[in-house]
């Protein structure tokens, strides 16, 4: 049975890049259970000492101090948690000494910088990427699909919409999609919606048992679902991957990130991000 160890994620506002930057550093680490704690927008002196009582009750009841990912900025707040029975690990702390230096200025340590909509153009460019990610979803619109950065190109269930959003979210990445369908396996040929569109096309890929599992959650017994089906399908459209040049990712066992960065590096899309 794995050990157990509580982690607390704590910020003055959303709490998305402490779960993140924390979340990335605790994957390298094997054999433990996390039990973690999230704790956002701590700009009250009754907040925080919740928090801290949290941390302590968690400190006493596991025999060992929590570890703590904060990406706090009010100076005052972190003397009230390094108070605390806890390991902290201060993103921002570790972060800005360095570049203080390097810039030689003081930082103005403002929480919430990074989302101030007013000085952040590119959040106005995603809502309108993620907008035409959902309008565009398998795509049978030539007009619509002609305006993409990139169509994302597979078998029915395959990853291409979630896969489209995020790409959108993050990265402000006009993203389509277009499935194939048991009419377009007739022969291995490009559909004619995207014979003009090849240079946007990126295919998605997965393991023909993997494609059986997530189909069989949603039509199970079904022949949509089985594993000869997966499999013919996966075939043809290795095939057309292969004929017509389209790269392609296998996304078995790999995360939506790492999907998304291949496909931003490999068709060398812009990111538009945080005022680009």
């Amino acid at each position: 049975m794995p050990a157990s160890r509580s982690v607390f994620f704590l910020s003055d506002r959303t709490g998305i890049t402490a779960e993140t930057l924390g979340h990335s550093l605790l994957t390298q680490f094997d054999g433990i259970e996390w039990k973690k704690h999230y704790a956002s927008f701590l700009d009250s002196p009754a907040k925080v000492q919740d928090i801290v009582d949290r941390i302590n009750t968690a400190a006493e009841r596991e025999g060992r101090p929590p570890l703590v990912f904060s990406t706090l900025l009010d100076p005052a707040i972190l003397v009230s948690i390094r108070q605390a029975n806890c390991y902290l690990i201060d993103f921002f702390e570790s972060c800005l000494g360095v570049l203080e230096t390097a810039l030689q200025q003081p930082s103005v340590r403002i929480p919430g910088r990074s989302h101030i909509l007013g000085q952040d153009a590119s959040y106005f460019r995603r809502i309108a990427a993620i907008q035409y990610a959902l309008n565009s979803d398998d795509g049978n619109n030539s007009k619509v699909l002609a305006d993409a950065d990139v169509i994302l190109v597979g078998v029915s269930r395959s990853g291409k919409t979630p896969t489209c959003v995020y790409l959108a979210l993050q990265y402000g990445v006009l993203a389509a999609n277009y499935p194939f369908t048991p009419e377009d396996m007739g022969r291995v040929r490009l559909p004619p919606l995207l014979q003009p569109l090849r240079e946007k096309l990126f295919g998605l890929t997965l393991s023909a048992s993997r494609l059986q599992a997530i189909r069989a959650e949603r039509y199970p017994g079904s022949h949509y679902a089985s594993f000869v089906e997966c499999q013919r399908e996966l075939q043809w459209q290795s095939e057309l991957f292969q004929q017509f040049a389209i790269p392609s990712i296998d996304t078995t066992g790999i995360s939506i990130e790492e999907i998304s960065a291949s496909i931003i590096d490999r068709m060398r899309l812009e990111r538009r991000l945080y005022g680009t």
